[in-house]
């Protein structure tokens, strides 16, 4: 792989080198046929008058190259009819080629698990024979579209990791909003007989275009297919496309006909219908009236009606409408969603992480309050982490299978809290207020809803127990509202069979400039709280001490924590002593637990933070294995009732609701290239 040099002294980034690392992530989609054929040019090796935008900003828009992007490019088009995201995306003060301060790197800026990331490249991009092998625009001076899909790349790894997605995460991305994936299956079709396991259409929102007409020329919109149809026959299977407007024409005969203009990122069209050029649909409007209608067509653009739209594409995906404040519009009403919050979360094995309503362990779920203060409508998302896992698979075999391995199948539950004090395993066993159905395997659930002034419960879940990823939680309404996390108290441990546990809770905290001394590479180790505790029976096989510490703060401000177990002697604070036992190194994570066996002793446990002068509060539950003499007894057991009983307190601020009964898991797919 060859790299061509634009100059002496231009940024080269090392961190997203000219090489098969920044190309490629494990070399399982067709993307890696072109080895050892890329070279690497600047902008102004490959044309002379090289820009980020074309004076015609209809040349400006993406034009599909090898790379099986056309979701991410699908989200592009949307920021060219909306300026202030895109100068939110690229900053428009940037030096160009030909300015004294060019220095051959360009910043973007993308939206992350609730705040935007900036990503700086060079701008060196790949090359087959001198011409961009990926992405490029219809002006082949234009370059902001293959500048942007390297620092895209960069964030996710390589480019070989934009191959097939969802334009609702490119959207979200790119925006910082919310996008929803609505089906265009019609009812009583075969597509919607298919069974919930095969198919998640039978459940997705059908498309309704007269509902979106207080926002349609604000949205974002795109459509996919998943199967070759007649009239898109040369699409194949997983392509996303743009909807770039529809309008409602006169026919001739004095009817109606809902005409919609699609654009292929391929760059050229693909249809066959009764609309194009020449297609025998022109002939039912009036001459002027089809005449302009086909001279908005460019490159790669083509008109459908409404019937043949819904019936050759299986879904599209609607990104909500973002005003210059930086506030969401609703799809739904068209009403402005001033008021936002957000929190992060995380699952976790053993603590958090509870499944679904199916589980008995569902109420160990993260829980949150939402308190709304008037009537309006709320939106609720929730967004987790992606994992990338190599797959030895293509995708064109397994599509499903690739999403399947990125992402859980979550869902969100909302119930309505009556009143201050409740019982949480009796009110999780009732119908929920509202709930997003179904557990999918979507990076971003939306629950939607109207809500009156009170407290609601949200518990968002995986489908499966034990299943571990972070979250985010984000609520966008209409009127006031506030959002936090309830804290659950610190886990107890399960009795085994041959023994009972004693299990005691400490709360403490470290203060800044007075308990909180760090760990034990600093001399103010000592200074954090000490817990001490006796071990008096003999040991036994096995463990006989387990200590869990978990600390007070949301996900997104975990402080690294640990803890040493030392063994107390007549010189208490002697500082050269080792530890017996210790939960080390520190992590970020909201509990760390250790389980060991230590003979009889006094002992003292001292928690702490890895840098000293942090301050938080935490939890420390100290569990002791007991031994009792077992008592023989004739006494039969009849009818066993075991009934779990959490009480919730609510906070001043907040509160919840919501949800459904038994779950089934759904995936979508990924769209890219045949």
């Amino acid at each position: 792989m060859k790299e061509e040099c634009g100059g002496a002294g231009l940024f080269e980034d090392p961190d997203f080198p000219c090489d098969d690392a920044s190309l490629f992530s494990d070399c399982s989609t067709p993307l890696s046929r072109l080895q050892a054929s890329i070279t690497w040019r600047r902008p102004q090796d490959i044309c002379q008058s090289a820009a980020l935008f074309p004076e015609n900003i209809n040349l400006a828009h993406a034009k599909q190259g090898l790379l099986g992007d056309c979701w991410f490019l699908c989200a592009c088009s949307f920021l060219l009819k909306n300026k202030h995201l895109l100068d939110k995306v690229l900053s428009p003060d940037q030096p160009q080629w030909g300015d004294s301060r060019y220095k051959g790197s360009f910043r973007f800026s993308f939206w992350q698990h609730g705040r935007w990331l900036e990503v700086t490249i060079d701008d060196r991009l790949p090359c087959i024979n001198a011409a961009l092998c990926f992405s490029r625009c219809h002006s082949p001076d234009a370059f902001w579209v293959p500048l942007l899909e390297k620092a895209y790349a960069k964030l996710q790894g390589s480019y070989e990791r934009l191959w097939a997605g969802q334009v609702s995460e490119a959207l979200v991305d790119l925006t910082g909003g919310l996008a929803e994936r609505w089906s265009l299956a019609r009812p009583g079709s075969d597509q919607e007989q298919q069974t919930e396991q095969d198919s998640d259409e039978v459940w997705r929102r059908r498309l309704d275009l007269n509902s979106l007409n207080p926002v349609k020329d604000a949205c974002a919109l795109s459509c996919s297919t998943h199967s070759s149809a007649a009239g898109v026959s040369e699409l194949g299977q997983y392509h996303a496309l743009t909807v770039t407007e529809w309008v409602d024409v006169k026919t001739v005969t004095d009817g109606e006909v809902r005409l919609l203009r699609i654009r292929n990122p391929w760059g050229r069209c693909s249809w066959a219908g009764a609309w194009t050029w020449s297609g025998a649909g022109w002939r039912s409007l009036d001459p002027g009236c089809a005449a302009d209608l086909q001279s908005r067509l460019s490159d790669g653009e083509f008109w459908l009606d409404e019937a043949e739209f819904t019936s050759h594409f299986d879904d599209v995906t609607l990104g909500y409408p973002i005003s210059e404040e930086g506030h969401l519009k609703s799809i739904y009403t068209g009403a402005l969603l001033p008021h936002s919050h957000q929190q992060a979360g995380r699952w976790v094995q053993g603590l958090s992480a509870g499944g679904s309503r199916n589980s008995s362990s569902y109420s160990t779920n993260p829980k949150f309050w939402l308190r709304v203060r008037e009537r309006g409508e709320v939106l609720i998302a929730l967004l987790q982490h992606r994992k990338w896992r190599n797959s030895q698979k293509s995708p064109q075999t397994s599509l499903q299978d690739m999403k399947h391995q990125h992402y859980q199948a979550v869902a969100l539950h909302m119930w309505k809290a009556e009143k201050k004090h409740f019982n949480l395993s009796r009110m999780v066993n009732k119908p929920p207020r509202a709930s997003t159905r179904r557990h999918a395997y979507e990076r971003e659930v939306v629950l939607r809803v109207e809500l009156e002034p009170g407290f609601y419960l949200l518990i968002p879940s995986t489908y499966q127990p034990g299943a571990e990823t972070r979250f985010l939680i984000r609520v966008f309404s209409s009127c006031p509202t506030s959002l936090s996390a309830l804290n659950s108290p610190a886990p107890s441990l399960p009795p085994p069979a041959d023994a009972e546990w004693e299990t005691r809770y400490f709360r403490g905290c470290w203060l800044e400039g007075s308990t909180a001394g760090g760990s034990r590479n600093f001399q103010s180790h000592w200074q954090n709280p000490n817990f001490p505790f006796s071990v008096c029976d003999e040991p036994e096989p096995g463990a006989n001490v387990r200590i869990t510490l978990q600390q007070s703060r949301p996900d997104s401000e975990l402080l690294p924590i640990g803890f040493h177990v030392y063994k107390q002697t007549d010189r208490d604070r002697d500082r050269d002593r080792e530890p017996v036992a210790s939960c080390v190194p520190h992590c970020y994570t909201q509990a760390v637990s250790l389980t060991c066996a230590l003979p009889p002793a006094d002992y003292t446990v001292v928690p702490s933070t890895y840098q000293p002068h942090c301050s938080a509060s935490f939890t420390l539950s100290l569990a002791r294995r007991t031994h009792r003499k077992v008592v023989k007894s004739q006494e039969k057991l009849g009818k066993a009732i075991q009934e779990v009983s959490h009480i919730s307190v609510m906070q001043s601020s907040l509160s919840g609701t919501a949800a459904a009964p038994l779950m089934s898991a759904h995936l979508p797919v990924p769209l890219g290239p045949r």
